[in-house]
């Protein structure tokens, strides 16, 4: 099954550099271009991609309100990543804490970037935990307590919450925890439910933002 894509940056070079990229694979196909912001909502009503590669700084409309829409405005919307020229830019944290699933930088290799994609696609493991640890470390507010106290988590949910955070796939989780995948994907969905997360990149944003788990470990 074709996993289908949207290509949102102001730059003609880069979507063409992306489109040739993500064209070449079997299970990957670009369905449509937009060079701001403003376009996304129409071409993705229209289009249906599955991902949407969203340029984080763009004239108009940049790729963190783009994505705010998305998430506010659609039932089932498509999972985003970010592209940004630099991993440390200030609006990388706001557009996952918007709704992306991730990010990626412009001078990725193309095997990251359609790895990347990939990802997000399944959401059974995390994208750039490493990097996502390091953004939170920035911006992520001081802890004061357990901020998911009242979110219901059980002890077993709160292990896989901190594994998710590590950056362990659900295969990875099943080994930590001697529990089956099965038994894992069905931890993994009740945490996202009692957080009322799209993703388990919210999931861990989240868990950063209320102190839960920190960026030292």
């Amino acid at each position: 099954m074709s996993a289908g894509v949207l290509l949102v940056d102001d730059e003609p070079l880069i979507r063409a550099g992306l489109r040739a990229i993500i064209d070449s694979e079997d299970d990957l196909s670009v369905l449509g271009e937009a060079a701001d912001g403003a376009e996304v909502p129409g071409l993705v009503a229209r289009l249906r991609p599955d991902v949407v590669l969203m340029d984080v700084r763009m004239p108009a409309v940049d790729g963190i309100r783009a994505t705010t829409h998305l998430m506010s405005t659609l039932d089932n919307p498509p999972k985003v990543i970010v592209v940004t020229t630099f991993e440390n830019d200030d609006y990388v944290y706001d557009a996952l804490v918007a709704g992306a699933s991730g990010f990626l930088l412009k001078r990725a290799r193309p095997e990251e970037i359609v790895a990347a994609i990939r990802t997000v696609v399944t959401g059974e493991s995390l994208l750039f935990p490493a990097a996502i640890r390091r953004l939170a470390a920035h911006h992520a507010p001081a802890p004061s307590g357990d901020g998911l106290a009242g979110a219901g988590l059980t002890e077993r949910e709160r292990e896989v919450l901190r594994l998710m955070a590590g950056g362990l796939s659900n295969v990875e989780i099943a080994g930590e925890l001697y529990l089956g995948i099965q038994t894992v994907k069905t931890h993994v969905g009740n945490v996202l439910a009692k957080l009322g997360a799209r993703d388990r990149t919210q999931a861990v944003v989240r868990a950063y933002d209320s102190g839960f788990v920190t960026p030292a470990g």
